[in-house]
């Protein structure tokens, strides 16, 4: 029942990506833009469990190693999406109030994808990657986490109502 599940998420991660790479990445926006397909990816792993988020990394990851913009090797992407997935999933599991609150969940997201973009840049150093200037990471980080405050309130209905359709179990009665 699990598996079927997740396995129909797969087109609805399929249609963002498509919509981030095809319309969002051709944006040249203040501060290097903002990745749709990351704050979904981690917005959705906010409302499951840590292993759905685990699962959601992976997919999500091997997605984003696809992409013409990733400059890192291939796997990186999804090292680094499964362990945020999980890790971000894993603060609000067994707590209803954490999202229930649309607030809460603007914020750890808001918090979330920097530090996976910081964490990837980390591990891109120690593959022999580049780095940019410090001045220029802090600032595409930290517009990262701007946009997202703006991005998140507005996905949040659409992600939060397909999640809880495909994963909330109901009663029949």
């Amino acid at each position: 029942m699990f598996a079927r599940r997740f396995l129909i998420s797969f087109p609805i991660f399929a249609i963002v990506y498509l919509i981030q790479e095809s319309v969002v990445s051709q944006f040249k926006i203040l501060g290097g833009g903002f990745s749709l397909f990351l704050i979904f990816t981690l917005l959705w792993s906010a409302l499951g469990t840590p292993e759905l988020g685990a699962l959601t990394g992976f997919g999500a990851g091997l997605l984003m190693d696809l992409s013409q913009t990733t400059s890192g090797p291939m796997g990186q992407w999804t090292l680094i999406m499964i362990l945020a997935g999980f890790a971000i999933s894993y603060l609000g599991y067994g707590d209803d109030n954490f999202r229930g609150n649309p607030i809460s969940l603007v914020v750890i997201v808001a918090i979330a994808v920097p530090i996976t973009r910081f964490a990837y840049l980390i591990i891109g150093l120690m593959f022999g990657g580049d780095l940019g200037s410090t001045f220029q990471i802090f600032i595409s980080l930290f517009s990262s986490a701007l946009w997202t405050v703006a991005v998140v309130p507005l996905l949040m209905p659409f992600v939060t109502r397909i999640h809880s359709t495909l994963f909330e179990e109901k009663s029949r009665g």
